[in-house]
């Protein structure tokens, strides 16, 4: 199975995205991030890195490109909020 630059750079993206709170850790202790909290973040964040670059191959129409990645985005951000805060009181809620 052949590994594409684009997958690479979609894996190095995440890796750096998750430093960010990783390294944050190190200097202040607001930042309180668990194992669970990290898996989860890789987890989703290859979700959306992945469908993204799937709508990206498969979509031609631009416009519609648009709408299925603005829906996905809204999605994804309804998904971390409800993660961290717990915006709809769910058991999964971060709160």
């Amino acid at each position: 199975m052949l590994i594409s630059k684009r997958q690479i750079f979609i894996l190095f993206s995440i890796a750096v995205l998750l430093a960010v709170p990783f390294v944050a850790m190190q200097f202040s202790s607001e930042v309180n991030w668990s194992l669970f909290d990290f898996i989860g973040a890789g987890i989703l964040l290859s979700i959306i890195g992945f469908t993204i670059d799937f709508v990206h191959r498969k979509t031609r129409s631009r416009n519609k490109r648009s709408l299925i990645l603005l829906a996905i985005f809204i999605l994804f951000l309804l998904v971390w909020i409800e993660l961290a805060v717990g915006l709809f009181n769910t058991p999964f809620a971060g709160n």
